[in-house]
C-alpha cells in the first residue's frame, strides 16, 4: 500500500481539482500518483487471492487447480 502522506496527498489533490483546479504539474502528480495506488492495490489483491483456499460445505477443499499450481510455485498451502 502507498505511505500516508502519498493517500494524504491524492485526497489533497481531490479537494483542490474540485474546489478550483489543478495546475498542469498537480494533475500529472495526481495521475502518477493514482497509478502508483492501482499498482499497489492490485498487488495487494493479488496475493490475497493467491493466498485463497476454497472448501465447500462438506469441508472438501475445491480451489481450482491453476490457483492450486500458482500457490504451489509459491510454496503457499503446501500440497502433496
Amino acid at each position: 500500500m502507498l505511505a500516508k502522506e502519498q493517500l494524504d496527498r491524492i485526497n489533497e489533490l481531490v479537494r483542490k481539482q474540485r474546489s478550483e483546479g489543478l495546475t498542469p504539474e498537480e494533475a500529472s502528480e495526481q495521475k502518477d500518483l493514482r497509478e502508483k495506488y492501482i499498482k499497489a492495490f492490485r498487488s495487494g489483491m493479488r496475493n490475497h487471492i493467491e493466498g485463497m483456499k476454497i472448501v465447500d460445505p462438506e469441508g472438501q477443499d475445491v480451489t481450482p487447480e491453476k490457483l492450486k499450481e500458482i500457490q504451489k510455485d509459491k510454496g503457499i498451502h503446501n500440497r502433496d
